[in-house]
């Protein structure tokens, strides 16, 4: 494997996807997408995405802001995040007003997957927002507005999610959270 340094992307056969997040004397630690942060020997084979040539002296604070930036720009991979468990396996049933029509039943994990697509969607948008070059700072804010309201709209589903820090956040006390 070539020399790779920190913000690089690669694709490892088995844990899919990941970001060297540092470097050490024999092995790279990657976070990949699925699996989490695991070791990877330097001379391992793997496919290289994208090589960031080694610098040294990084920060840790550094290697944070390239993997969040490398991570929110992948707007079609989504993070892990755990279904409640008294939903696992569990069905929606939506029930028509007209007793003549025929009931749809979609598995909770589909439609909670679909949320949370939807959640990274919405966070990639707010970030492409606050980056953009020709918005003004009065149309960011405007556009953000609408962003907190939607999140305010998806709180319903926060009862989906396992664990609190996943959940989606509006509007707290008029002001925006």
């Amino acid at each position: 494997m070539e020399l790779l340094g920190v913000g690089s992307r690669i694709k490892h056969a088995s844990y899919g996807d990941g970001v060297v997040i540092r470097l050490h004397k024999r092995v790279y630690e990657v976070c990949f997408i699925s699996e989490g942060i695991k070791m990877v020997a330097k001379d391992f084979a793997v496919e290289v995405i994208e090589q960031i040539e080694p610098a040294y002296n990084v920060s840790f604070s550094d290697a944070e802001d390239a993997l969040i930036k490398i991570l929110r720009e992948w707007s079609d991979i989504t993070e892990v995040v755990s279904l409640g468990d008294r939903w696992k396996n569990g069905m929606m049933i939506l029930r028509p007003g007209d007793k003549t029509l025929k009931e749809k039943e979609v598995e909770i994990e589909v439609f909670f997957h679909k949320i949370v697509m939807l959640r990274d969607r919405l966070r990639v948008m707010e970030q492409k927002i606050n980056a953009h070059k020709i918005l003004t700072d009065e149309d960011k804010v405007d556009l953000q507005q609408y962003i907190t309201r939607i999140y305010g709209s998806l709180t319903t589903f926060n009862v989906l999610f396992k664990h609190k820090f996943d959940q989606f956040e509006g509007e707290v006390g008029g002001k925006n959270s």
